[in-house]
This record gives C-alpha cells, structure tokens and sequence, in this order.
C-alpha cells in the first residue's frame, strides 16, 4: 500500500515546480555571506577588509578561541551558609499541581531547580495530560514584560491596604444603592473557590457571578442544561468506542479540552481492533488528519448532513436538504446501528440546537461512549448571561464590575458596545496575573500570581479532584483572588487554611490532606444516577437548525483554535509564536486557509521564493459589516466555499513588538458561533512574507520517509513480504542479486551488549501532531527562539520538528500504461486528491546512528558516537564547518547563526533576566558558529544512573525518560535501554511494525518508528 503513494509536504512540490526541484538540489539554501566580509569575490574591489587582514584575523583563529575559552566573565555567586532541609542544590524537585486558565485544564507535575519550576509534564497518575499551551506556560510565568508588579488606581501605584479601603467603601455604597455588582471571571473549575464566591455574594447581596469563556462552548453545556437538568460539558469515553463520527468536533484539539489519549487507547492495532473514525469538516484540522476517512463539507451542509443522520438512524422526517455527502452519510448511519452502543456522534458547532440533535442520535444508540455522569467541569461561559451582563452595563443597572483573568475588550464581538458600558460604572476593578486592554481600561488593576504561585483546587471531571500548590515565590507583588474575595468578605482566614479546611471537610473523606497534596489530586466516587432527561424537543431543535443554515449566502468562515495559541491567553510567549502549526507548518502568524479551487478562481497564490520561503496575497474579508484585512493560505483539504480563520492573534497591547503579529479575529465571532455564513471577500494589494518551512525542507528524493498499511493489511499480509508486504526492507544489489540491505556492510561493529544502549521508538499510528513534545524539548534543552525573520530563511532552531506529510494515491506505470494515462494525467490526478489528501505526522530528530554520517565528516571530532547509543556534540570542539549538517540525509542539525542570549536582536526569553530563569542549568546555552541538535536528553538518562547509583541499585524497568517521551500524552513516543529485555522499547524494536527512516543508507539509527495503521473499515 504504501509503494503506491507519492508523499509530498507542500502544493508546489506536488506541480513539480521548478522552485521545489532547485531546493531540492540544493538544500541548504543558506549560503555563509562571504559577500558582507570579502565583497566582490573575483576582484576583491568592493572589499573593506585587506588581503593582510584578512589572513591574520585567519591566523587568529586558534588563540581567540583559547582566549574567550580562558577568559570569561566573573559572576560572583554567595552560597548557602545553612543549606535548606527541602532541597539538594543541583537536584531537581517535583511538584504535583494543576492548571487552569479559563481554556485550557490539566493535571502537572512541575520541575524545579533551586526554587525555580523549569518544566511542566503531565501527571500520568492522574491521567493528566498536556498540550504545547501547557508545556509552554511555565515560560510566562517569568513574563516580566506582561505581568503586573503592583496594585494601582488610574496608573498609579498604591498599596494593597489602600485599595481594598478604597474598594470596600465603593461596594458598600453600590449595596446600599440599587445598583448591582458583577464578578466577570473565566471558567475556574475551583469547588473552594466558587464557595468562597458564594460567600462573597451573601456579604454582598446586590453582587452576581457571570462566566465569560472567550472561546465559547456554551452552546453544549446549554444543550446539557436542557436535556440532563446540568450545565456541564458531556464526557467522550472513546477509548471505547467502535465507531466514531464527527461534524467538525475537533477532538485531538480543543474541543471540550481534547480526548487524545481516550482516542489513541481505542486504536491498538496489536489488539487486532480499532476505531473506525470519519470526519466531516471544511477546514483541516488535527481530529481530521487522524480521522480513518475525512469527509470534506462546507459548514451549511454539516448542519444538514447531521440532521439527515438523525432521520436516517431515527427513522424521522424531519425538514432537510440534500447534501453532496448524502450517500457517505447513508452509510455512517449503517456503521453506527451496527456498533449500537460502541457508536458516538460528536459536533462542534457552538449551537444548542446542533448539540440537541447530536445528543439525540447518541441516545438513539444507547451508546456507553457518550457519557454523562462523569461529566466535564471545563468551558462553563455562559453566553446569554455576559450579554445580559453587556446590556444592563448599558442600561446603567450595574455599577460595579469585578473582572478577573479575562479580557473582553480585545476578545468579545461586541467589544464597542462592553466599553461603551464601562463608562456607566462607579466601580471598576481588574484582578489579573497580566495586563491587558480590559485591564488598562479599569480604574483598579490588582496583580494576582499565576497559577505556579498559587494555591487551589480544581474539579475538571466528576471523577478527579486536583490540587494547585506554589512552586515558586511571589516574583511580584501580587495576592490571589481567594484571599482578596474573602478579606472584601470580611472573612480574614488566609485563603491556604480555608483550602485545607474545605478539601478535608468536603472532599477527602477522612484521607490525608498531605498525600492528596504530594499526589496532586484526590479520586472520587462517581455514582451512576438515573439521568434526569426533560422533555426536549428534537424535532424543533432540528428545524430551528435547519432553517438557520438554509439563511446561508455567499462564502462560509469557520473560526478555530490553533494548537500552538489557543485563545490567545499566552500570545506573549514565543515558544507558543515560534511553534509551527501542525498543519500548514506556518509559525509566527493567523491567515486565511482557502481551497486550491476557490485560489485559482479568486486570483490567490502562494509563490514560493528562491531560498524556500512561502509568500501569500491578502484577502479583506467582511461579516456581518466587520472587516479584517489578511494573508491567505492554500490549504490543500479546504472545503470549496468555506474560509478557514484562527482566533487568538493581533494583540498589540503590552506585548513585545515582537509578538505582535497575526490578525484579531474575535470581531468576527458573532454571538460567539464558529461558523459564519455570507463573508464576502476581495483581493487587496501587498505580499505577506510567512515564517514557514513546508517548502524548504522538502522530500527531495528520499523514498519509504513514511510506511502506512490499513487494518486488513497488518492481520493477513506478511509485512516483509518482498512483493505485498507493507513493511519491506530496503533491497540492495550485491554480486548480481537483490538482497536485504542490512545484511551488507562496510561498518565494523562495535559490541554494545555492555552497560546501556539507548533507543527511541515513535508509533506514527498514536502520534496526533500535538506537538507537546516540541515544547518540552525546548524547555528541557534551553533550545532558543530565533524569532520569524529567521524562520523565514530557514534557520528555526527547534531540535525536534513534526513533520507533516500529505499523500494521494498514485497509479503504478503499469497500471497508469493498462488505463491509458499520460504521465501528465497521472499527475493531474494527484492534483485532484488534493482537495483531499490523507495525512501522516511524522515527529523527527536526530536519529542517534549507530553508522552516523555526520561523525565521519568532522574535522575536529566534535560529534562523536557514546557507547550508550547516543550521537554526542561537544560544543567547544565544534568551528562551525556544518559539514555534518551537509551529511545528514534526516535535516536534524541546527547552525547557530548568532548569539541568541544577551542579544538585543532576540528579545525573547534569553534576553532578560526573569526569561533566564527558565533555563535549565543542567543543559549548556550554546553560542554563535557551533552545530546543535537532539542529545536525547543525555542529561536525563545520566541522571537516571547516577540516582539509581547513589541508591545502591540498578536502573528499574522503563526508568529512562527523555523529555518528548514524558510529554507525549497518547505514548506514542517510548524511550528506553535496549540491553533490559524488560524495557517496553525493547519490544517495540522487534516489533513487526518497527522500521528505520530511510534504512538503505545503512545508518542504523537507534530511533525506531512503527508503520502507520489506518483502519479503512475492510477489516
């Protein structure tokens, strides 16, 4: 099956464009600027350097390199007189905690070094798990550029006992008026903290609690509301499931939080059974380039496709419309009778009434997968009640407002209308960990810490109660929002003792608050209830749905979250900026996403320059009379008629200049539904230069990159089976015969059945694309940000990418020969598959070779092989030659082209003094002209023996981690000692799946992948 795929990463390398052949040819496309140093290179006219310059500053080469090796800066350090009880210096600690900001929720444990949380990783004990946002929150907490420092009234500092004075006297007027006082917060999932709320609103009877989600889900905690009498989002328990169909939900993303791990957990091939999972969707999303089978449909017709399900499986007849998915349609309502209660309809249209008939088709099921006992505690924003809240803010009802952590002036739809009300206030209060618009619009602006600072509880599921727990100091001058709300309560418990008390009397049980603390969370007791259902209409629902989306004109636009930004809570961050996109691979910016067939009718492209880097035209689009002007993106997979647009971009304000890219989208977020009908667009005059990467770094000849085979394949076709096996080694020619290549070389081995010998093994059939595991390396490896001009040229420094592959079939020459295809035809074919491509993701790094190329290039024998396995850089060994680079047929080394720390050039977090914080002291910060890349985490797997040496015993089973093995949450990523039989990796590399990138070179890596497994449903 795979011999039959032509893999390609961009449109343009599909045409065969002459660009893509040219880089091909010539890969590193960044030439060294000898230009800006010797000027014209045949006369030497133009030069400001002289011929005697120039050779001494060659001579001077070896003792500058002995003098800056000799000759450092002083740093005057005091050391402990007494060292602390708590902690060993250079030892790191853990910490279990919990996150939640309002959009995103996990589970953590946390690093710290010296007092400093370095790291964040989920806690798998809690079946906690984490996202890029996740990974990278631990970098803004050290934001010293956002984060407020001290409370202040109208820009002026003050002290905390002045403004509570200040505030307190302002609510008892507003109690004693009849004007009421609003609390506008994000969802906080926090028991402790909505009771003291409560109470805050007993003290203040004329007080009322508002959640505002900037990201909406209220259209299916409404539909919850309605149907099961909870305002609560509904559980996926997919790990179980049989038959998976989706209406744009985009569950490997952020929808309800995302389900990835239930998700991987139902697709084990080894257990001979999968998940069959179709996806009907317009934009390209993560849930659909997992899916079995996409199925692309623009957002109108979802809605209409969803209620031809429902009669279909129902038996209903309720009012429709014919859509160009009918007949797939047709089938899915086949595939899920037949899987009955193992059958799950999910969408994610931001619509009660969308919701109501999802609901509806699961209950027809009977199905076990939709579960709402154990329901979720995430995403409680209540739409009707913040424009209620807008309203009376206009009507002059409230006359006070109390916002915490949220920024509706940048992310609401009706932003005019929420400014225009905040003039009608007496009171206006902002707690907040950093600033922002809402914030500088306040009168009070009171700093709170972030949630790594901080005590508190959280509740994210019936099932799990988690603890928060300061692993750092206060690095400013701030207070939580608990102890602010209790003291205004006049209520003087500090909010640490009211936790305790509160979890110890109404959560534990009777078990020890100090293990609940170590673990991070407490499990509860989830008692099955017979369901309250009420008496919901379906039939309404369905035709209020129905009659909405028959209203639909002209282009569709589908709003989404990214990946990497999310809401846009951390758009300061620039691990978050400078990660790519899973999908178009472009980082640093938001855009259009349109199809090829509406491009070339519209008259958009994205030419391809000489150095690889993509440009775009750009598109004014306007909704509902609201305009933005941006850049447009090819996206191969686009539903024809529909736009494709990311929320969480174009904040400007108190963010560094940098961070400043991409485009608002919230304006166009009406009544906060994620899809809006009658966009119109037009053409406008400029070029967009994109940091993006999916032409640079193209195929170029290298076949078998990738090894997919379907379901049927694995259980009855030999996988080396030389003419149909789906995981065929690499033949080579040797005296006239075609035998197996690793059975030919011309390496001397070296007996590696002593002491450790590390592999690494990466299932692309788990690997989502999340890209977790990317900021986890940055983290643990003090990798730099390079910022998008350097993006741009190619010189993104991140020691593991993800890269993402689309694929069409292709017919073979013979079989194109037996049809009576031109080879042009054939192409022209390919073409046509990409309106709807599969897609692999493939996470690549250094391959740690047992016959590296790289180590037979260097001329100062600054990469070298460790007997351990792992392929070693010694950075003051390394001029810069980049000859390994030149030898890599993977692409996995990284040049340092400048000095990105304490460089005003690079102003992200190496620049300053708080960023630094973040850097981990076990990994060196490398300099200009040395080669970097992967080191598969030699400082973790060393500290793993020294730990189990100092302890007087051997290294336990599946004790080695790397940080990218740690963070992957569906466990696609397994790392471990090949020499313990016991080791799950060991397993893995035996497996019939495993299989080496580009094996016929014979470098005999030590990272294994496992063929890609789809379930194409003939199994």
């Amino acid at each position: 099956m795979a011999s039959n795929k032509k893999y390609w990463k961009s449109v343009e390398e599909l045409k065969g464009s002459s660009i893509v052949e040219t880089l091909s040819k010539n890969e590193f496309v960044e030439e060294i600027p000898t230009d800006e140093f010797l000027g014209d290179k045949d006369t030497l006219e133009n030069s400001s350097t002289s011929r005697r310059d120039f050779l001494k500053y060659i001579g001077f080469t070896t003792a500058a390199a002995s003098l800056a090796a000799c000759e450092g800066p002083v740093r005057k350090s005091i050391p402990y007189v007494v060292k602390p009880n708590d902690y060993i210096p250079g030892v790191a600690d853990w910490y279990a905690s919990s996150m939640a900001d309002g959009f995103d929720f996990a589970n953590v444990l946390v690093k710290t070094r010296e007092g400093r949380p370095i790291q964040i990783m989920p806690n798998k004990e809690a079946n906690g798990t984490t996202s890029a946002r996740v990974q990278a929150s631990v970098l803004s907490l050290y934001d010293e550029k956002l984060r407020l420092k001290e409370p202040t009234k109208g820009g002026e500092t003050i002290t905390w006992d002045d403004a509570d004075a200040a505030i307190a006297a302002k609510l008892n007027d507003l109690k004693n008026s009849a004007k009421s006082v609003v609390l506008l917060t994000g969802t906080l999932a926090s028991p402790s903290t909505e009771k003291i709320i409560e109470e805050f609103i007993v003290a203040n009877p004329n007080a009322k609690h508002v959640v505002y989600d900037a990201v909406s889900e209220s259209g299916a905690t409404d539909a919850m509301m309605a149907m099961y009498g909870k305002r609560a989002l509904p559980n996926y328990r997919l790990d179980k499931a049989k038959t998976i169909v989706s209406f744009g939900a985009d569950f490997l993303g952020d929808f309800h939080g995302g389900f990835e791990k239930q998700y991987v957990n139902g697709r084990k091939p080894e257990t001979g059974s999968m998940s069959y999972h179709v996806q009907f969707e317009s934009n390209m999303s993560l849930t659909g380039a997992n899916s079995d089978k996409r199925v692309v449909v623009k957002p109108s017709d979802q809605v209409f496709a969803l209620i031809n399900l429902y009669n279909a499986i129902t038996g209903s007849n309720i009012s429709s419309k014919s859509t160009p998915v009918d007949a797939e349609v047709k089938v899915m309502a086949a595939e899920l009778k037949k899987a009955g209660s193992k059958g799950v309809v999910l969408t994610g249209m931001n619509d009660k009434n969308a919701q109501l008939v999802a609901f509806a088709i699961n209950e027809a099921l009977g199905s076990e997968i939709f579960d709402t006992t154990n329901a979720l505690n995430i995403r409680q924003g209540n739409d009707s009640e913040v424009n209620q809240l807008i309203a009376d803010m206009n009507s002059g009802k409230v006359g006070g407002l109390l916002t915490y952590n949220v920024n509706p002036i940048y992310s609401l739809a009706k932003t005019e209308d929420f400014v225009k009300g905040l003039g009608n206030l007496s009171l206006k209060v902002a707690l907040s960990t950093e600033n922002n618009e809402t914030v500088d619009a306040m009168e009070f602006a009171l700093p709170t810490p972030h949630f790594l600072e901080s005590w508190g509880d959280t509740h994210f599921d019936q099932a799990t109660y988690g603890l928060s727990q300061p692993t750092i100091q206060p690095l400013f001058n701030t207070r939580q929002i608990q102890d602010t709300l209790l003291k205004w309560s006049g209520n003087s418990t500090k909010y640490y003792d009211y936790l305790k008390s509160f979890a110890t009397e109404n959560i534990l049980s009777g078990s020890s608050w100090n293990k609940a603390l170590h673990n991070g969370f407490h499990k509860l007791e989830v008692i099955e209830t017979v369901e309250f259902e009420t008496e919901v209409n379906v039939a309404d629902a369905a035709n209020a749905l129905s009659n909405s989306a028959k209203k639909a004109t002209g282009f569709e636009l589908t709003l989404y979250t990214k990946t990497g930004l999310g809401d846009g809570k951390q758009a300061n961050n620039p691990w978050l900026q400078e990660f790519p996109d899973p999908l178009t691979r472009v980082s640093w910016d938001n855009y259009l996403t349109m199809s090829m067939a509406d491009a070339n009718e519209l008259g958009f492209e994205n030419p391809v320059r000489d150095n690889g880097a993509i440009d775009g035209n750009y598109a004014k689009i306007t909704v509902n009379g609201k305009s933005v002007t941006l850049p447009v993106i090819i996206q191969p997979g686009q539903a024809k008629g529909s736009f494709g647009l990311s929320l969480g971009y174009g904040r400007t304000f108190g963010l560094k200049e940098e961070m400043q890219v991409g485009v608002n989208a919230y304006p166009l977020y009406v009544n906060s539904n994620n899809v809006q009908f009658g966009v119109a667009i037009e053409k406008v005059a400029g070029n967009h230069e994109f940091a993006c990467p999916q032409v640079q770094k193209t195929i170029a000849g290298r076949h078998d990159i990738l090894k997919v085979a379907s379901l049927k394949e694995y259980k009855t076709v030999d996988p080396k089976d030389h003419h149909h096996g789906w995981n065929k080694p690499a033949y080579v020619s040797y005296d006239h015969q075609e035998v197996e290549a690793n059975t030919i070389d011309i390496w001397d081995e070296h007996n590696r059945e002593l002491g450790h010998h590390f592999n690494l093994s990466i299932d692309l059939t788990s690997c989502t694309g999340c890209g977790a595991c990317v900021i986890a390396c940055h983290a643990e490896n003090n990798v730099p940000v390079v910022g998008k001009k350097e993006v741009r040229v190619g010189r993104d420094m991140h020691w593991l990418r993800i890269d993402r592959y689309y694929s069409s079939e292709v017919e073979t020459r013979e079989d194109a020969k037996e049809l009576g295809l031109s080879r042009g035809e054939t192409y022209r074919a390919l073409e046509t598959e990409a309106e709807n491509p599969e897609v692999t993701f493939q996470p690549m790094m250094c391959q740690h070779c047992n016959h590296a190329p790289c180590e037979t290039v260097c001329p100062v024998a600054a990469t070298s092989h460790g007997r351990q396995g792992q392929n070693q850089m010694a950075y003051n060994r390394c001029v810069g030659t980049r000859y390994c680079a030149n030898n890599c047929p993977y692409r996995v080394r990284r040049f340092n082209w400048f000095n990105y720390a304490n460089n005003d050039e690079f102003d992200f977090n190496m620049n300053n003094e708080y960023g630094k914080m973040v850097l981990n002291p076990d990994v060196t910060v490398r300099s200009r002209g040395v080669m970097e890349k992967c080191s598969m985490c030699i400082q973790m797997t060393q500290a793993t023996i020294l730990k189990a040496k100092r302890e007087g015993r051997a290294v336990n089973t599946d004790e080695f981690e790397t940080a990218c093995s740690s963070a992957c949450t569906t466990g696609s990523l397994v790392f471990g000692d090949v020499n313990n039989k016991e080791d799950e990796v060991t397993s893995l590399v035996e497996d019939k799946r495993a299989y080496n990138v580009l094996d016929y070179l014979q470098t005999k890596p030590n990272v294994i992948y496992q063929v890609k497994i789809k379930n194409t449903n003939e199994a």
